[in-house]
């Protein structure tokens, strides 16, 4: 079956695969678009077996509400380019539908679930992703909230994804309350959400890594240790301070701790908001990413 260069064009629109490529898979495919789609896909899967080993510590982390479920998503791609390009960006909005729709348990429950509005499964598709975008992608992580009011925010266009969870009365409107906290846990990454979540060896490190400072400093060396205590004891509401959300000082407005923002913020509007949970995501994080060394590089590049 013969095929025109319109056809080539046509596949190159449907697949997002360079021309060269997409007119091999037309000779190949004798003309048939539906065979030619197929040679396409299994070609990306076996160029996706050869990129999965790169590492893939950039792309995007995104948050939404879809249909009163909160959800957050970390999407890899192997470089920062790749996480603005448009179709990476939609495959990554259609895993968050596909977490509202499916509430998997864990990862391996998303990759098998049916990716949103096709036949594929997330693999699959995350698959073809690789085909026609060339570099390894990888969806790494989900978390969503069913229950309360989820509030989203997307950081530096998806370099940090926050969702916050709220508990609201009289069905007051708490989107900027919420914003307002998934900027302060963006801009700051609490260790702990209140300071009831710091668990006694951490207090008993902190207030040991105190005891030594003092201890090292002649100022308060010599000072009884009952007396070095109580300075710990006054030196820990700083440090619940730093570390814990609702007991940090709120950005806006620094005369208010977030938890006195929160409460002040809902009486205003006329009920109340308790901050019930969160997730941060900021793409990339705690993945090792490759040192590039550019003489090196040139060098291979001139030997070959």
């Amino acid at each position: 079956m013969a095929f025109t260069a319109a056809d080539v064009k046509n596949l190159r629109e449907m697949t997002g695969v360079g021309m060269m490529d997409c007119k091999k898979a037309l000779v190949a495919s004798d003309g048939d678009m539906d065979k030619a789609i197929e040679f396409l896909r299994e070609k990306g899967l076996a160029a996706s077996a050869k990129k999965a080993g790169r590492i893939a510590a950039e792309g995007m982390a995104y948050a939404a509400v879809i249909d009163g479920v909160g959800v957050v998503v970390e999407v890899n791609a192997e470089t920062d380019f790749v996480g603005k390009n448009e179709k990476f960006v939609d495959f990554v909005k259609g895993v968050a539908a596909t977490v509202v729709a499916n509430k998997p348990a864990d990862l391996d429950a998303l990759m098998a679930c049916k990716y949103a509005g096709t036949d594929n499964t997330v693999t699959e598709q995350q698959q073809e992703m690789v085909l026609v975008i060339g570099e390894n992608i990888k969806v790494r992580r989900f978390a969503f909230f069913t229950e309360g009011v989820s509030v989203s925010y997307i950081h530096a266009g998806g370099k940090i994804g926050v969702l916050v969870n709220l508990e609201v009365s009289e069905g007051i409107d708490a989107t900027e309350i919420g914003k307002d906290v998934a900027m302060q846990i963006a801009a700051l990454n609490p260790r702990f959400w209140d300071k009831s979540q710091v668990t006694q060896d951490v207090l008993d490190e902190e207030k040991k890594i105190m005891m030594v400072q003092m201890a090292n400093d002649p100022k308060m060396a010599n000072k009884p240790e009952q007396v070095r205590e109580k300075i710990v004891m006054g030196k820990m509401n700083k440090f619940y301070a730093e570390n814990c959300l609702l007991q940090q000082e709120f950005v806006k407005d620094n005369s208010l701790t977030v938890e006195k923002y929160i409460a002040s913020a809902a009486k205003a509007l006329g009920g109340t908001v308790t901050f019930k949970n969160a997730v941060r995501f900021e793409k990339g994080e705690g993945i090792e990413k490759k040192q590039e060394n550019f003489a090196d590089e040139i060098a291979k590049m001139v030997k070959g």
